[in-house]
């Protein structure tokens, strides 16, 4: 794959079923328009597809229970999402809102006649409600820690409401914006149950419950009081389920989602799957009930798998697993569907059980071997490694993801896949810290940054430099994220094995970050605990001193998870000592560029990062 082919990756997201109907949504970046493009696909058993909606970008597909009509979220042009309607044996789709910041992805009633919703509403003379422009805004007053988040912006000033529409087009608001909401689905036709903060978000809190309140509107009820984070409730026979975690006041990091359950009057809540062992990928969809269980995706050792859990816990029934990723799966009851990435495909869908993929795009793929090793301490170490075409030795390029309780994955990694194509040996580690290997592992990195996890990187890296086809004179490190702060901790600590680094979106310093970052007054503290002392030698802008290899830092201007200020804080440190050091700022980015980003930018970052190789490990 190379920086260009980002415009092949139509790549398959959501998908719904209903009878022989089954919808995916697709998304193809657009180097030309500098945009996302994509519609609604239908899907056979057989394998064959046909468009089946037309807009620039649709998503959020869902079936209505009597199956006779499909909602969508549709993006036109710049605008922000709308909820759309149309009947499942075609016609012109019905617009159902217009709202200024636009619509969350549709719910709908279990009669079919209504559906659920989350939007933002600004203030009076925000975000567009005037014609003045933002710069004539009045000031903003701020008075809580949790003001902000990065890929949204400010807050208060545009909570989240709980909306019903109904197929005309009428909208109701059943919450009043003094409090966030998320993640509602229904009860029964009268009640619709969300997810709030504790208290209604009193204060700051990290902690959320389940509420309920009238889909006629009236008062919000507490129904259940979650024991962490809680996400995506729905029903299912006459019990209550969702995901959640276990925590005391801000110390959330590093914890396994699971899956809980409790009556429909929110008694008696019960952990159905175990603490150490089984973390739940939210990001892969809401989960959904057949007649035996309840279908979730589980992080296994970097497969993420559809496993259905029995309805009163246990272990679960792997449906779709070994070395791939499901993206996201649904079900009507009888067909199971799933979205599976592989190593050499974005994204398939398959009828689970019959052994029938679709893909939507075909990308030259470079072959991913797995590599496992031991730590110093005797630790097993586990991850990837990418190769070029050709005998080598290859130059080396060690990736740390991001996170860190996060993971690399068996699913398709556009990253690597372009620095392979380009003649380099992609390392891929997921040392202590990351997600799906236990809870423990994901814990051992908290007070202990800089410390087992670089043994880990370090201890599989040299499993990858001991084969034949890797040259060990030639390696660089890179890193986004917590990999950005491995990068430069590497470089600091262990420069000598590397010949140059790209440091992106990092964590320097931790003194400021926990000021500058819209999760820094909790994220700081739970994995570095409070004595400065501590954030100082975690830091590795304290050991900046060391580091003498060419050092590129690049950051978007708008990431407001890793702020700006700790690129700068790098670079000025750098330069002020005569280190050959570069910066690369994206102009109109947050944290998510390279996933997310605007797709020009996308590929601008790929000529860089391979410029940089290319000077630094080609010669």
């Amino acid at each position: 794959m190379r920086p260009e082919d980002l415009s092949l990756l139509t790549t398959p997201g959501t998908v719904a079923v209903s009878g022989d109907l089954v919808l995916v949504s697709i998304t193809t970046p657009d180097l030309d328009s500098n945009t996302y493009r994509g519609g609604l696909h239908r899907v056979f058993p057989d394998g064959t597809t046909t468009p089946w909606t037309h807009g620039d970008r649709d998503s959020a597909q869902r079936i209505s229970p009597d199956g006779r009509s499909v909602a969508f979220l549709r993006v036109a042009g710049k605008s922000k999402p709308q909820l759309y309607v149309m009947p499942v044996d075609g016609g012109e789709p019905r617009k159902l809102t217009d709202l200024p910041l636009g619509a969350s992805a549709p719910v709908w009633s279990p009669d079919s006649t209504r559906i659920a919703f989350v939007a933002r509403v600004p203030e009076e003379g925000r975000y567009g409600t005037t014609d003045d422009g933002p710069e004539a805004e009045a000031p903003r007053r701020i008075t809580r820690l949790d003001y902000r988040v990065d890929d949204v912006g400010f807050l208060a000033d545009r909570r989240p409401r709980l909306h019903v529409v109904s197929l005309d087009g009428e909208v109701s608001e059943l919450t009043d914006g003094s409090h966030d909401v998320s993640d509602p689905a229904w009860i029964d036709d009268s009640t619709l149950v969300f997810v709030a903060p504790r208290d209604l978000g009193a204060v700051e809190t990290l902690h959320c419950d389940l509420y309920t309140v009238p889909a006629s509107g009236g008062a919000v009820s507490l129904l259940v009081s979650g024991a962490g984070e809680v996400s995506m409730p729905f029903v299912a026979g006459s019990s209550l389920y969702w995901l959640g975690t276990e925590f005391t006041g801000f110390d959330a990091v590093a914890r396994n989602h699971g899956l809980w359950k409790a009556s429909l009057d929110g008694a008696d809540p019960v952990r159905l799957t175990d603490v150490e062992t089984v973390d739940v990928e939210r990001l892969s969809g809401q989960p959904v009930a057949d007649d035996s269980g309840v279908l979730l995706v589980v992080r296994n050792r970097g497969a993420l798998e559809l496993q259905r859990i029995p309805f009163d816990g246990g272990p679960g029934e792997v449906l779709v697993g070994g070395p791939v990723a499901v993206r996201s799966f649904a079900t009507d009851g009888s067909t199971v569907v799933a979205v599976v990435s592989t190593p050499d495909s974005p994204g398939q869908v398959e009828f689970v059980g019959t052994g029938v993929r679709t893909a939507f795009s075909s990308v030259p793929a470079r072959r991913v071997v797995e590599l496992s090793g031991s730590a110093s301490d005797g630790y097993p170490v586990h991850g990837w490694l990418v190769l070029p075409e050709g005998e080598g030795p290859h130059p080396v390029v060690l990736a740390v993801h991001g996170g860190p309780f996060m993971y690399h994955s068996w699913g398709f990694f556009d990253e690597a896949q372009v620095y392979a194509t380009a003649g380099y040996a992609v390392v891929l580690p997921n040392p202590r810290g990351s997600a799906g290997y236990g809870q423990a592992h994901g814990q051992a990195v908290i007070g202990r940054f800089g410390t087992v996890d670089v043994d880990d990187v370090l201890s599989l890296l040299d499993v990858a430099l001991a084969r034949d086809d890797t040259d060990s004179e030639r390696v660089g490190v890179m890193g986004g994220s917590y990999g950005g702060f491995m990068t430069s901790w590497l470089s600091a600590h262990h420069g000598e094995r590397f010949k140059a680094a790209w440091s992106e979106r990092a964590v320097n310093a931790w003194d400021s970050f926990s000021g500058s970052s819209d999760i820094g007054y909790f994220f700081t503290d739970a994995y570095c605990g409070t004595d400065p002392e501590a954030h100082r030698v975690m830091s590795p802008l304290t050991y900046v001193e060391k580091i003498n290899l060419p050092f590129a830092v690049v950051h978007s201007e708008q990431d407001w998870r890793c702020p700006l200020e700790q690129a700068q804080r790098m670079f000025v440190a750098l330069k002020r000592r005569g280190v050959e050091a570069e910066m690369l700022i994206f102009p109109g980015e947050g944290h998510e560029l390279t996933r997310s980003g605007q797709p020009r930018h996308r590929k601008q970052r790929f000529d860089a990062v391979l410029e940089w190789w290319g000077r630094h490990l080609k010669s």
